[in-house]
């Protein structure tokens, strides 16, 4: 007789991570059933499991098994970069769009205790959180003008509404320095290659951060996080690449720029669909899209993307062709950016030699002078710094100031972010990305870029001079 289908959860709250782990390694070589497996398990023998095979045979897979969740308060937005900087974990953080900052919300770097610039850090700092706070106000008047309020709304649901759209001018002065939360969901395996990271960072907040995430993480898996330890390699490698780089003044040109492609991506993305539903070669699939009239492509590719609503992802065929960006944009823009973590993201260290972004909104409500008046001191407080220390000094940088990165992602890739990030809700910088972005696709590729998702009632240009005095 078939034996029945069975589907259940092992339960976190009755077995240890690393206990669940191992119930489902075994599976490989047990007849025995999941609960059978878990039921004579103990933590020592957990263990010594894992001692054996994942940390003595490198059989780290098993690791993934062992999911941790962990709160995290109260740490620089400079840190979260390198917290978040594993691709196969979820985070979710203080959010500087719906939320509002307190006037000492900044970190204090241990670098800087009883320094001589230590004062001058923190007069920067209480100068532009008393910034935020005085724009506050006066932004939210010039939105209130701009969007005013329904006859059906009430005063709280009129502030819901038009908060994120001050908040989001005014979270242009808040430095890396400010403070925020962040929820970690990550498996045993990327949270020892994510300590090894943190543990081998130049700066004192993110090595004492690693430190206490491995202490807290040890509670529940013991084993899998005990041999994470700085790494001389990317510790060192950082120091040398820079020493590498000629010292001259950065050049400053289009913001924006499709710097390579994968030639005959059409062809190439084309003939992967029709390989994954035949039993065709990738050869004779790549001569059966040559053997078509123009028509027929265009007709093809209608089928492989024309269906698609902006909540379905494309085919994971459409993978197997790439774009690489040059870009440059406002931090606080790249911090959203960041959150698409499956493409590849090169960023520049942040520093203020870029220049910095206007929002028109500042402008209108009567504070351009005093904004550029900070943003300059802002400025001067990096510079200062960075001859002694430019780590510590990126604490200063304001969200203002422009952050430069590569970025490579696949079509599928570029038409997630896309659809997500044209959406009227988005933030407006990373609209103007999104939308410069599908314009250098179509570009490249007319005939993929046509079905990119985008939100078609504004164009990049119109976001830039609609909400930029300077982008």
């Amino acid at each position: 007789m078939c034996p029945e289908r069975q589907v259940y959860l092992l339960d976190p709250q009755s077995l240890p991570p690393e206990t669940i782990a191992v119930t489902f390694a075994k599976t490989s070589r047990s007849p025995q059933s999941f609960r059978d497996i878990a039921a004579e398990l103990t933590e020592e023998k957990s263990a010594a499991f894992h001692e054996k095979w994942v940390v003595g045979y490198g059989h780290a897979s098993v690791a993934e098994h062992a999911v941790l969740h962990i709160a995290i308060e109260n740490i620089s937005r400079l840190a979260i970069e390198t917290l978040e900087s594993c691709r196969l974990a979820s985070y979710t953080e203080k959010s500087t769009r719906y939320q509002k900052w307190g006037p000492e919300d900044f970190y204090r770097p241990t670098e800087l205790a009883g320094h001589p610039l230590e004062k001058r850090y923190l007069e920067t700092c209480r100068a532009l959180f008393t910034h935020y706070h005085q724009a506050l106000p006066k932004v939210r008047e010039v939105i209130a003008e701009q969007f005013p309020r329904c006859p059906d709304e009430d005063e709280s649901m009129w502030e819901r509404r038009i908060r994120s759209k001050y908040v989001d001018v005014c979270r242009f002065y808040l430095p890396a320095a400010a403070l925020a939360n962040v929820g970690v969901t990550i498996n045993a395996r990327a949270l020892e290659h994510t300590l090894r990271k943190m543990l081998s960072h130049p700066l004192e907040e993110v090595r004492a951060l690693g430190a206490e995430m491995k202490a807290v993480a040890r509670a529940s898996v013991p084993t899998l996080v005990k041999y994470a330890e700085a790494v001389s390699y990317l510790q060192t490698l950082p120091h040398l690449l820079a020493q590498e780089a000629p010292a001259i003044s950065p050049e400053i040109g289009d913001w924006c720029r499709l710097i390579a492609w994968d030639c005959n991506a059409e062809e190439i993305a084309l003939a992967a669909c029709l390989f994954r539903y035949s039993h065709l070669s990738f050869d004779q699939a790549r001569r059966a899209i040559q053997g078509r009239s123009p028509e027929q492509i265009t007709a093809l590719a209608q089928h492989v993307l024309g269906g698609l609503d902006r909540f379905t992802p494309p085919l994971r065929e459409l993978e197997h062709v790439g774009f690489t960006f040059e870009v440059m944009l406002d931090q606080g823009g790249y911090l959203e950016l960041k959150r698409h973590r499956m493409m590849t993201l090169s960023p520049q260290p942040l520093s203020t030699y870029l220049g910095y972004a206007i929002p028109r909104a500042i402008e209108a409500a009567g504070l351009l002078e005093s904004y550029e008046d900070v943003m300059t001191f802002a400025d001067q407080t990096y510079r200062e710094l960075a001859t002694w220390n430019p780590e510590v000094a990126a604490y200063v940088v304001p969200n203002a100031f422009h952050r430069r990165a590569l970025i490579r992602l696949n079509f599928r890739q570029a038409w997630h972010l896309i659809a997500l990030r044209s959406a009227p809700n988005a933030h407006f910088s990373l609209r103007r990305l999104a939308q410069r972005m599908a314009e250098c696709i179509r570009g490249a590729t007319p005939l993929l870029g046509q079905f990119l998702p985008i939100y078609p009632e504004e164009t990049w240009q119109q976001i830039e001079t609609h909400f930029f005095l300077r982008a």
